[in-house]
């Protein structure tokens, strides 16, 4: 029995590899959702998070940028972004809270940092270009000496 389709196997067997892979993906999306259904109805209630008085009012700074040290890394949210911290006093509600901070001398290290990577990177791609051209070079006087020898 041959086929009556003219057309490769693969493009006459179509339909059924598109129905297969819905069905596939129907199940999937399926149980991911229906997942997804079931823990919303399980979820807990959460504490409201009150936003640090930083964010909502002006302040002004009573301890500039200092490193963390390791027992308030720790303890401290504050001190998990970068590890640095700042103490502020905000204007308003004269609370004295901790805000995260960017000292210059982490930036400094990162920005050289950043460079040395780069100068590192400008370095083994310079020495590939030259290895790599230096073989298309190669592969061209090759292909001319064939040239000329079989003339």
């Amino acid at each position: 029995m041959e086929s009556d389709c003219r057309i490769p196997v693969v493009a006459c067997c179509r339909p059924r590899v598109l129905i297969l892979h819905a069905l596939f993906w129907g199940f999937v999306s399926l149980r991911v959702f229906g997942a997804a259904l079931l823990s919303e109805e399980k979820t807990t209630a959460v504490k409201p998070v009150v936003a640090p008085c930083w964010q909502l009012e002006e302040f002004i700074v009573l301890d500039e940028c200092v490193r963390c040290s390791d027992f308030n890394s720790r303890s401290q949210l504050a001190c998990k972004h970068t590890g640095y911290v700042e103490r502020i006093n905000c204007t308003k509600s004269s609370r004295e809270e901790y805000k995260s901070c960017r000292s210059t001398l982490m930036e400094e290290h990162l920005f050289w940092k950043f460079e040395a990577v780069m100068l590192g990177l400008t370095a083994v791609f310079a020495v590939l270009v030259v290895v790599r051209q230096r073989w298309l070079d190669r592969l061209a006087s090759e292909k001319v000496r064939r040239q000329i020898e079989s003339i």
